[in-house]
């Protein structure tokens, strides 16, 4: 498959090919959300504590007689009915991660590479650079393609500091390196802008199954 690539006059100054089953892959819904859920829960810390009532700070005398007083038998005042006591089945540490198949991560990014595609919010344009960091040269890009105010993702071949400082006090965009491409981040954005060179590196990572498979396929 053959796709445009412009400049930022929004010219167009060439093509590129790119494999057709990364623009041109079916996936359904609950497969997006599977893989999303699966990124998200990836992301989260998992760093949240509460103490129990053996790890809270106190006295462990009994506050009053087991018997007589007409009251609730109790313990110390670390019980989790007072204030300033322990947590009962509070949160602790623990990792979010859980495992989902290779293949259907790779058929989603693919379908969502196509849906976004097929809707005009993905485009490919020409490799650029900056001399120096700075952030009126990157509201200057943006503006060139019309994208003020938008989210925007940016996918770039390789990690470029001048880029990267250019774009981060922008709130609405983010700045991906080609190998960091993933389907939450293409789905968080209005528009995703793809230079030349990140278009080919991601061609080659995605298509690369197809092409062992073909080759698996010629030797019979």
């Amino acid at each position: 498959m053959e796709v445009t690539v412009i400049n930022q006059k929004n010219e167009e100054v060439g093509k590129i090919n790119i494999d057709d089953s990364i623009l041109n892959t079916d996936v359904n819904k609950g497969s997006i959300w599977e893989v999303v859920k699966w990124q998200l829960a990836s992301r989260r810390a998992g760093t949240a504590s509460t103490k129990t009532r053996a790890e809270v700070r106190g006295s462990r005398r009994k506050i009053l007689p087991q018997k007589g007083t007409g009251n609730a038998r109790h313990g110390d005042r670390k019980a989790n009915i007072f204030v300033g006591g322990g947590i009962v089945h509070g949160p602790k540490p623990r990792d979010f991660y859980y495992p989902l198949p290779k293949k259907l991560r790779k058929k989603v990014l693919k379908g969502v590479l196509t849906i976004r595609y097929k809707d005009g919010d993905l485009k490919f344009i020409e490799d650029f650079s900056f001399d120096k960091p700075k952030t009126k040269t990157a509201i200057e890009f943006l503006n060139n393609y019309g994208l003020e105010n938008k989210k925007v993702l940016i996918v770039i071949p390789s990690k470029d500091e001048n880029v990267i400082k250019s774009f981060r006090n922008l709130p609405y965009v983010k700045v991906l390196v080609s190998d960091g491409l993933n389907t939450y981040d293409l789905l968080n954005a209005d528009v995703v802008l793809i230079t030349k060179t990140a278009a080919e590196k991601i061609n080659e990572r995605l298509a690369q199954w197809k092409h062992r498979m073909m080759c698996l396929l010629d030797q019979f």
